[in-house]
């Protein structure tokens, strides 16, 4: 319901005043109160919140989404190499297999010795297992976070490196990385493991 620009909120707040003693006192009723009478006289609910509330929970939203989204793209990737979705050529896995991503691997790091490419493999699915886990709880966020963005960072420069610089853009890998730069640089620690620490 909203009052009409007869009655003011002049009135609104004087009747508001008449029928509670004590409304100059600041208390959580009276700001309720103050806050219903202000969107009775046409004003929106978001213009009433502070302008430090609402940047408030959208960071902390923006944060949470973004530690998810990274968080679970790490743990699925690594699902896939190991054969959690199913056999090779099936319908939405992309590797199947470990020695699959490890040629796989081997073509990325086109540059690299053919004996390294084991090493790499196994390390970097090590990195994003303890990456994505860390990651999805909140655990040591922001050591989690670069290290994720500097994993993406050494990923899609040699994806850059031995497919083209178009490679990595197609695949959104610098978009990921500065996603894991801003969790490192600026992430919210609300609805983490950290917090409860």
């Amino acid at each position: 319901m909203r009052l009409s620009r007869s009655v003011g909120p002049a009135v609104v707040v004087s009747l508001a005043r008449f029928l509670l003693p004590g409304l100059r006192r600041i208390t959580p009723a009276t700001e309720t109160l103050r806050v219903v009478v202000r969107t009775l006289c046409g004003q929106s609910i978001l213009k009433v919140q502070s302008t430090k509330q609402r940047s408030s929970l959208a960071f902390d939203l923006l944060s949470l989404g973004s530690r998810a989204a990274l968080g679970v793209s790490f743990l699925l990737s690594v699902s896939d190499r190991l054969g959690c979705y199913g056999n090779p050529g099936e319908h939405g896995v992309s590797w199947g297999t470990f020695e699959r991503f490890l040629d796989y691997a081997a073509k990325v790091n086109a540059l690299a010795p053919p004996w390294m490419i084991p090493f790499l493999g196994m390390t970097a699915t090590a990195l994003e297992l303890l990456f994505g886990i860390t990651l999805v709880l909140g655990l040591a966020l922001r050591w989690a976070a670069f290290g994720g963005a500097g994993l993406l960072f050494l990923f899609g420069s040699a994806m850059a490196i031995s497919f083209g610089i178009k490679s990595p853009f197609d695949y959104s890998v610098f978009a990921a990385m500065c996603c894991a730069l801003f969790l490192g640089l600026a992430g919210s620690n609300r609805w983490t493991v950290d917090s409860l620490l």
